[in-house]
């Protein structure tokens, strides 16, 4: 059999019980605070009280003179009743030396002896005391009646304990009433908070919470897309490790508003930006991430939620598969160009002209061979000398003459393994195919024409060689060249002359020497066109990428 619970379940219904009874113990320690000072300062009233009555007495002339009369009692006994009635206390009882009385509220008692001490009166003394006698307990004052130099009479005035429990009762109930109201509304204000707290913890206790903290940290660590929680001032809540890694950022960058966190430009901007971004393509100083921004609606403060994934390795990838799809697009071509060739070779041969046919077979093989020597001679790198090739024949296919400089030369085993094949591909790739886009276009009167239609030789100029610890890679073409005007901006995601969809391979290009310690320089071709320098330090990794405008 399951027992019964003993506490309320949620979190909000505990510290509801907790918070009832805190105030009820408050409210119990007032009250009973309340009753014994209230007690305390009923019984020192009652004692100025009956003092003053009864000294007021023993010093009125008509009590002397009505001592002095045979029978004093006829005289002070109305006189005694009035005082108690007007003053409201218990007992006023005015007596000889000897003790007995003269008055006494109950006129049965009137001449029987006092019930209480009266010596220290006696001795002319005025003393309190409480004590139990015709009435019950008591709280009296005794005090002599002077006559010249005798004493001729005691006055006793006194109030009762009951009565005065009674008037600390009427007060205590008063108190019980609005200690009972302060409970009941603090109990209603401690209820309608906790149901508030009830809805914002969905009704879970303490340990669910606890639980669901854990969960939360696991979570966040474990996850390797980068999370990061913006509140409405746009300061970081919340950031994940993986959010921490993609960006850069040190441990302490929770609480920093997103733009003192020195990150790029375009990246702030659509940290900041108020409505919702999705799929984002942005670069840090040494990735390619995607961001998906989405607002947090409700509440008092607005925030946003911010996903980081990691696109480094596919914009990679995505590269190189680009250029092996042009690469296999320009062999394509190239096969259906040899085949035309060998017919033609062929044809010669079948209209026995042999000569003819040897000379146009050889003619065509060294223009193939002799980059390709070129090329395998200078490059020992494999995957330089491969990509060289490769776009070679894709800039063939364009019109466009890709030619290696005669001062190119990389040892084999110059390169160290530090340096990533994969970025090498991403930094020459991207650096010809932009030479052989603006090679293949020149610009007469704002409009695009092919190179073929006009005078000038579509060339792009490729040097690679290792000099001075550093491997060097230019490309220079023969295009219009970049204007002073976009030098800045060449390097910045999205700025292409291309239409939108592209602008993304400089800023890649930028990215992988920075990551290598690398830099980057932009200059003029000696033909007129851009011309790109590519510096990356081969024992390492030693500076940051930077960027010189021509």
């Amino acid at each position: 059999m399951r027992l019964p619970r003993t506490l309320p379940r949620s979190l909000a219904g505990q510290l509801f019980a907790m918070q009832a009874l805190l105030v009820a113990a408050v409210v119990a320690g007032c009250a009973f605070f309340a009753y014994a000072s209230g007690r305390s300062q009923a019984e020192e009233t009652a004692a100025r009280q009956v003092r003053a009555a009864a000294l007021a007495m023993a010093g009125s002339p008509s009590v002397r003179e009505a001592i002095r009369t045979p029978d004093p009692s006829a005289v002070l006994q109305p006189y005694a009743e009035k005082v108690r009635e007007d003053t409201g206390i218990a007992f006023v009882t005015i007596m000889d030396p000897e003790g007995v009385r003269w008055t006494h509220p109950d006129t049965s008692q009137i001449g029987r002896s006092f019930i209480g001490h009266t010596e220290r009166a006696l001795l002319g003394e005025t003393f309190e005391e409480t004590y139990t006698g015709t009435l019950g307990p008591s709280i009296r004052v005794v005090t002599p009646v002077h006559d010249g130099d005798r004493i001729v009479g005691l006055v006793s005035a006194g109030i009762t304990v009951e009565r005065v429990s009674t008037q600390v009762r009427e007060q205590l109930g008063a108190l019980g009433t609005a200690a009972g109201a302060a409970l009941a509304l603090g109990a209603l204000g401690t209820y309608v908070i906790n149901a508030r707290l009830r809805r914002h913890t969905h009704g879970m206790n303490a340990g669910e919470l606890s639980r669901m903290h854990t969960y939360h940290e696991a979570t966040l660590h474990a996850v390797r897309e980068g999370l990061i929680m913006l509140d409405g001032q746009r300061r970081v809540a919340l950031i994940n490790d993986a959010g921490r890694e993609l960006l850069g950022l040190a441990p302490g960058s929770v609480g920093h508003r997103i733009d003192e966190l020195a990150l790029p430009a375009p990246l702030t901007g659509a940290l900041l930006a108020s409505e919702p971004r999705v799929d984002e393509v942005h670069l840090t100083a040494e990735r390619v991430i995607v961001v998906n921004t989405s607002p947090v609606v409700g509440g008092e403060r607005r925030g946003t939620v911010v996903t980081l994934r990691d696109h480094t390795e596919l914009q990679a990838l995505s590269g190189e598969l680009d250029s092996e799809r042009g690469f296999t697009q320009a062999l394509r071509s190239q096969a259906h160009e040899a085949a035309n060739r060998l017919h033609t070779v062929v044809s010669l041969i079948e209209l026995g002209r042999v000569e003819e046919a040897v000379d146009f077979a050889t003619a065509e093989l060294e223009l193939a061979q002799v980059l390709t020597d070129r090329v395998v001679g200078a490059v020992a790198e494999p995957v330089l000398a491969a990509l060289l090739l490769g776009k070679a024949a894709q800039a063939n296919e364009r019109g466009v003459e890709l030619v290696l400089a005669e001062d190119s030369l990389i040892d084999d085993g110059a390169l160290p393994s530090s340096l990533a094949p994969r970025d090498l591909v991403t930094i020459l790739g991207n650096l010809i195919d932009n030479a052989v886009d603006a090679a293949s276009e020149t610009t007469t009167a704002g409009v695009p024409v092919p190179a073929q239609r006009t005078a000038t030789r579509a060339l792009v100029t490729v040097t690679a060689r290792t000099e001075s610890g550093e491997l060097l890679l230019r490309v220079a073409d023969t295009g219009a060249g970049i204007g002073p005007d976009d030098a800045d901006e060449v390097f910045r995601r999205g700025w292409t002359t291309h239409g939108t969809g592209r602008g993304l391979g400089l800023a890649l290009v930028r990215q992988a020497a920075h990551r290598n310690g690398g830099t980057v320089t932009l200059g003029r071709a000696p033909g007129g066109g851009a011309e790109f320098t590519v510096r990356l330090p081969l024992a390492g990794r030693t500076a940051g990428a930077e960027v010189a405008a021509p």
